[in-house]
């Protein structure tokens, strides 16, 4: 069949032509002409469908939403990380990164074509409405989300404060679906949330809870302002909680490290490019003063928390205390897009200052502590990375994979648990374990200090 193509056609694919023969001259798409030749048949067939549903679809439909959908799902295609992100999604995106925006306060992802929450923020609406990590999305305000992007579906849950929005919450272990209204809210990110805790009010507690342009500056007056409150001598130590904490900013789970470490290594990037491929490395200056740190993590703990629970493991320079993390291993570029769009693209795999890659794994506690679940969350098991559809395959810096054989073939395999943290500090088991811990530190390090009899 010869097909023929009317002006606007051939512009529309004159143009996606254009770009993509310019990324054929670059030597890793260019290794022979066969493989130029393949790229010039797909682009003949996407412009065959493209000139199809133009002329024959029922509806008329909008050129630039044809573009656009095609853009999303190519992106969709690659892993459950990477997106394109049309001008007002790419807006939304820049002001959440400063701390504030409108909303619900939940980090999501997508999976089998529903909105899957990595983890609700502390105090937002979505967190007070009770949304828990895992929790499944399958219908906004009766509207379907199969067959949205995650973009469309998070512009839909986004919207002006007070206006209610109703979720279908698929939760395992409930039988039907829940139905869960929200009352949408400014959300104004408290990054850094801090108290005194133990017995003898002498244990600096830090909770992080999103890794924003805000994190660092308030994690350093969290750290001058607590021991001062607490008294330097009286001080025991510092319990960092990364507990359901999703991530959030590269260079800011960069400098929350460094303020812990005081030389070496923090994380290494490598990516297909060599310039998506670096280092960083920590400066001179231990906030905690050389003090005892329990980092505790879940399965909600995600990316950038897991950067610094990585970075301070290998440094031996906390505990690390919980349950398995969240698996996130990949770092993710913002490319702006001439249309004031943007993609979002995994571009590198990241590693913790001894080459391991947590991707599709996570960080593996030191010591495992588990959280005492109310009746209708136990024996439930939570989703990782690994669960995610697409989700890339973890390999160390060496190039060998991250999973680990099993001591023996009897040897059980340990269940992902629900990442759940009770209301109030007390009903906190992995809290009060953690408190503990540094009790026992302290005492410890007392004894050594003690001159001989």
């Amino acid at each position: 069949m010869v097909v023929s193509l009317d002006k606007a056609q051939r512009l529309i694919c004159a143009s996606v032509l254009g770009a993509c023969l310019a990324l054929a001259a670059t030597p890793a798409l260019a290794e022979n002409r066969q493989d130029e030749q393949e790229l010039y048949n797909q682009l003949t067939l996407f412009g065959d469908v493209l000139e199809q549903v133009r002329r024959n679809y029922v509806d008329a439909p909008s050129d630039k939403e044809l573009i656009e959908a095609a853009l999303s799902g190519m992106m969709a295609s690659l892993d459950p990380h990477s997106a394109y992100l049309p001008p007002k999604n790419f807006e939304d995106m820049q002001v959440e990164t400063k701390g504030e925006f409108g909303g619900l306060g939940i980090e999501v992802t997508m999976e089998n074509g529903l909105v899957k929450v990595i983890a609700p923020i502390d105090d937002t609406p979505a967190s007070r409405a009770g949304m828990r990590p895992n929790d499944l999305i399958s219908e906004l305000d009766d509207k379907p989300v199969l067959g949205l992007t995650l973009s469309e579906a998070v512009d839909l849950m986004r919207g002006e404060r007070g206006k209610p929005i109703t979720l279908t919450v698929l939760r395992e272990g409930e039988k039907e679906p829940l139905e869960i209204t929200i009352i949408r809210d400014t959300i104004r990110i408290r990054a850094v949330r801090t108290r005194v805790e133990g017995p003898d009010k002498n244990i600096a507690y830090i909770r992080l809870t999103t890794f924003n342009s805000q994190t660092t500056k308030n994690l350093k007056k969290a750290f001058n302002a607590l021991p001062a409150e607490i008294g330097k001598n009286k001080l025991a130590g510092f319990i960092i909680d990364l507990r359901n904490n999703p991530g959030g900013l590269l260079r800011e789970a960069i400098s929350v490290s460094d303020t812990m470490l005081d030389r070496g290594e923090i994380v290494s990037t490598r990516g297909r490019n060599e310039d998506d491929s670096s280092r960083f490395s920590a400066r001179r200056g231990d906030m905690a003063r050389g003090l005892p740190i329990v980092v505790m993590i879940n399965g909600g703990s995600a990316s950038a928390s897991e950067i610094v629970a990585g970075a301070l493991q290998d440094h031996h320079r906390a505990v690390i205390m919980g349950t398995p993390s969240f698996g996130k291993g990949s770092v993710q570029s913002i490319m702006p897009l001439g249309n004031d769009g943007a993609l979002r693209m995994t571009t590198a795999r990241y590693y913790t200052p001894s080459g391991r890659s947590i991707q599709a794994k996570g960080i593996t506690p030191d010591i495992f502590a588990e959280q005492q679940l109310p009746e209708e969350l136990r024996g439930r098991e939570g989703r990782r990375e690994a669960d995610l559809r697409g989700a890339l395959d973890g390999q160390n810096i060496d190039g060998a994979s991250n999973e680990t054989a099993p001591k023996s073939t009897d040897e059980p395999k340990r269940k992902n648990p629900i990442a759940y943290i009770p209301g109030e500090p007390e009903d906190d088991k992995q809290l009060q374990d953690a408190i503990q811990l540094l009790i026992g530190l302290q005492k410890s390090a007392a004894a050594k200090t003690q001159p001989n009899s």
